[in-house]
């Protein structure tokens, strides 16, 4: 299996997966279980497979957001809902997200749900803390909900990568946001947003990635966009090695377009994952 296949069905299982942060249902169901607030709903809900963590665990598996965002959220978190009462909703909340976005996405979950399971199965769990909780949560009945789970274990399988990677090149969470942004793959005032960070301590992430040659004026220097290139196409060749699995891996990618390009208008272009619209 090669890196551009991985970078192809990242683009559709992307959009499944993230209805997850912007959708209604998801955003009133992470409520109704007693999350307080967006960032409390975000922590909690995507690090739920991981248990009543601290913040520390979140700090290190999400990457890249400030600490105070996450402290004001964790492990408060476990005092309003249980790891477990959050698992009972997210999946079904994202179901209900994904039925009304795409009527047809039964008839696509039924085929795609059981292969992208394969999936999961086949991939390695090694340094994975994010994927490997959610792949050990049990399969749903619901082909729409399976689906969905599949998906998110997937995404997160590609970002344990990618941070292993980051880390492995001597990049804090900020500097990878800073270096993202220098090279125009999000934008600086939306990650300001988005992570939390303040513009003095942003600005002492852009200064150290300048004294290694990596980024000037703000701008991405040549040996900054070769290193974030090559983090890229490494991601994408780590997250691509459990689909060799499939007998038919483009035609999954197909399958799974049109729900994907439904799912896309839940979430906002640009946006902080730096995912681009479904072609």
């Amino acid at each position: 299996m090669d890196a551009e296949f991985a970078r192809d069905i990242w683009k559709v299982i992307e959009p499944l997966h993230a209805v997850t942060y912007f959708s209604e249902e998801c955003l009133t169901a992470n409520k109704v279980v007693g999350l307080k607030g967006f960032w409390m709903g975000y922590f909690g809900s995507r690090g739920a497979p991981l248990g009543a963590v601290s913040a520390g665990t979140i700090e290190a598996t999400f990457f890249g957001f400030h600490p105070a965002r996450i402290r004001r959220a964790v492990p408060d978190a476990w005092r309003f809902a249980s790891p477990e009462s959050i698992l009972r909703v997210r999946g079904e909340a994202a179901a209900r997200a994904l039925r009304r976005v795409f009527p047809g996405i039964e008839d696509v979950a039924v085929t795609a749900a059981p292969r992208l399971h394969e999936v999961v199965m086949a991939a390695d769990a090694a340094g994975r803390a994010l994927f490997a909780s959610n792949r050990d949560l049990d399969v749903p009945e619901d082909p729409v909900e399976a689906l969905w789970q599949a998906t998110t274990a997937l995404r997160e399988h590609r970002g344990d990568g990618h941070v292993a990677l980051l880390t492995g090149e001597g990049l804090s969470g900020l500097e990878a946001n800073v270096l993202a942004s220098a090279v125009g793959a999000v934008r600086a005032e939306q990650m300001h947003t988005s992570r939390g960070w303040p513009p003095e301590e942003w600005d002492a992430a852009a200064d150290a990635l300048a004294e290694r040659g990596l980024v000037a004026r703000g701008e991405a220097t040549e040996e900054g966009r070769a290193l974030k290139a090559r983090i890229e196409r490494r991601t994408d060749e780590l997250a691509a090695v459990p689909y060799g699995v499939l007998d038919d891996p483009e035609a999954l990618h197909e399958l799974l377009v049109p729900a994907a390009r439904a799912a896309a208008d839940e979430i906002p272009f640009p946006n902080p994952m730096g995912l681009p619209r479904v072609g």
